[in-house]
């Protein structure tokens, strides 16, 4: 059985210790409102697009201390940041999605989000109905559970909030594994050991449509949860794979309880300009079910943005590179 002891970390935080949003919320001035529509303006009229937008095409001298604020949180603070009024009132779509990339590249590189290596993900119900893995939970309305993303940072900018329902909920997953440790020592020893997790059909030829991971595993000395539980029952329908084994589900089950107990979560409500940013080394994420409206343009839509951080690494070298583009 391990005999770890509970991290102690900025990080490692529960939701009472956040009550007043000024605290963890950056609101932007007009003045960094303007420069950040006016280098999306610049870098849509040279012709560059998400894929070829760099850092240097997209300077932003007023917000250098904010932005280096931010990789500080992010790397060895809360592990979370939220900034509201992000320029989408002042710019078109496609200025918006330069925008947004723009700001990402001075945390770190997009990555991959899916088989067809798309580096701007688009988070809203396409209507299409899960019927298995391959239909990715977040284009959908239903609930995802608290899970990570791929990558070491996950940012996502609101641009139409839901009729109802969407609540975004974050926990510190080091403040999730304290209370095992202190509970329930042997389940980490349990989640310390490789699962077997779903590659949602998004596997090239040749590779297995599964991979083996651990739930914890240490990052410079520090563990870190990367988990996506249905990912991870998922892949119980392909041969070759295990059964769960009954300390594997009641580890799972715990490490989802303590996350979805009020007393651990912070509740964030998404509104239209609000971008939030996670290091997934840190932190889980959950949405709940929601009701759009009947209008399409009014529609929940986020933009997602899977980041390689430039200053730190967070997870296994393979996570950080986000979901390989799928090969002929």
């Amino acid at each position: 059985m391990t005999d770890a002891d509970p991290v102690r970390s900025p990080a490692a935080w529960r939701g009472a210790d956040f009550t007043d949003p000024a605290e963890w919320a950056t609101v932007l001035t007009d003045t960094q409102r303007d420069e950040i529509a006016a280098a999306a303006r610049a870098a849509t009229a040279a012709g560059l697009t998400a894929g070829t937008l760099r850092r240097d095409d997209f300077p932003l001298p007023g917000l250098a201390e904010l932005l280096q604020d931010w990789a500080f949180t992010l790397s060895q603070g809360r592990a979370f940041v939220l900034i509201r009024r992000f320029p989408i009132d002042l710019l078109t779509a496609a200025e918006t999605e330069l925008a947004y990339v723009g700001l990402g590249l001075h945390l770190g590189t997009p990555v991959s989000q899916n088989a067809a290596g798309d580096l701007l993900g688009h988070v809203r119900d396409e209507r299409v109905p899960r019927t298995g893995p391959a239909v990715r939970l977040y284009t959908t309305n239903q609930r995802q559970d608290f899970h990570t993303d791929g990558s070491d940072l996950v940012g996502l900018l609101c641009l139409e909030a839901a009729r109802s329902g969407g609540e975004s909920r974050i926990a510190s997953s080091l403040a999730v594994y304290n209370h095992i440790i202190g509970h329930r020592p042997d389940l980490i020893d349990v989640l310390r050991q490789p699962f077997h997790w779903d590659r949602n059909d998004e596997q090239s030829p040749g590779e297995t449509p599964y991979f083996t991971l651990p739930a914890i595993h240490d990052i410079d000395g520090t563990p870190r949860i990367f988990y996506i539980g249905w990912y991870i029952r998922d892949a119980q329908r392909h041969p070759g794979v295990p059964p769960l084994t009954a300390q594997q589900l009641e580890a799972m089950r715990m490490l989802e309880d303590t996350a979805n107990d009020p007393a651990f979560y912070l509740p964030m409500e998404f509104a239209p300009g609000d971008v939030q940013i996670l290091n997934n080394a840190r932190i889980l994420h959950s949405r709940e079910a929601y009701t759009d409206h009947e209008d399409p343009a009014r529609r929940r839509h986020l933009l997602r943005l899977w980041l390689t951080a430039h200053a730190f690494a967070t997870v296994e070298d393979f996570l950080r590179e986000g979901i390989p583009r799928r090969q002929a």
